[in-house]
């Protein structure tokens, strides 16, 4: 049985692919009626994940909430990104300590801030972990499940089981989105399911996230913004979004 969600998300993904589509196309495509391919599209157009035209649906000209892959996330914005992560290293345990680092363009660049410190490292980016491979002093977990190419992360219910096994002293977080309606969001459910489990192993949530990701709602929500301790952003960020999640009681670092 395929979700709702999980419809409207391959939709958007198939549209993008091959342009210009029909309601009957989609509705054959997915063994759907073409009036439950409307209100897709419906659902779909108010996200920005497309456009709706006569007999059907068209990609828009940019497509914020949906991924793109790690090499194009990692060239927007990188000194920003690395001046975040280098504020978010302030907040790493003392010597002995445990952390679950997220997938992602900017947690990634926490890697050389890692190196030298006694730490129990636990990814399930496949980037991070061949960075931190053999490193002196570093006790690298890499966590299992299917590898996406997006992101180049292992998610599935495999890493959900062993992220629920796991208590760390902190966890680095990326996202896709940050809003104060939405919390935290990101396009697909597998990701969503893994960032969830590692918000929940954390007894300190530190995210990353570059100004491009403050009041963005992405499409599938994965934590509050009562479960974030800090926000480490840049100084483009909205300082009324920042106000406001320091109202809402999220530590807000500019770095």
């Amino acid at each position: 049985m395929v979700y709702a969600e999980e419809r409207q998300q391959a939709i958007a993904e198939m549209v993008v692919a091959r342009g210009r589509l029909s309601v009957l196309d989609l509705a054959e495509a997915y063994g759907v009626t073409t009036e439950t391919v409307r209100r897709d599209l419906s659902v779909l157009e108010r996200a920005g994940l497309l456009r709706r035209v006569h007999g059907g649906a068209v990609p828009v000209t940019v497509l914020t909430a949906l991924e793109r892959g790690l090499d194009d996330r990692d060239r927007s914005f990188p000194l920003e990104k690395d001046r975040i992560a280098a504020a978010a290293a302030e907040h790493l345990p003392p010597s002995g300590g445990s952390v679950v680092v997220d997938a992602g363009s900017t947690t990634s660049r926490l890697a050389p801030h890692l190196v030298g410190r006694d730490l129990t490292v636990m990814t399930h980016a496949i980037t991070l972990a061949a960075r931190l491979a053999g490193v002196d002093r570093i006790d690298l977990h890499l966590l299992p499940g299917r590898v996406r190419l997006a992101t180049q992360a292992a998610v599935g219910e495999v890493t959900v089981a062993a992220l629920s096994q796991v208590r760390a002293d902190v966890v680095f977080l990326g996202t896709n989105g940050i809003s104060v309606g939405h919390g935290l969001s990101t396009p697909d459910h597998s990701e969503a399911a893994c960032k969830r489990a590692i918000v929940a192993a954390g007894q300190k949530v530190v995210v990353l996230a570059d100004h491009s990701k403050l009041g963005v709602d992405s499409t599938v929500r994965f934590a509050e913004l009562t479960d974030v301790d800090v926000l480490v952003t840049d100084r483009d960020a909205s300082r009324r979004i920042c106000d406001t999640l320091t109202e809402r009681g999220v530590e807000v670092v500019l770095a």
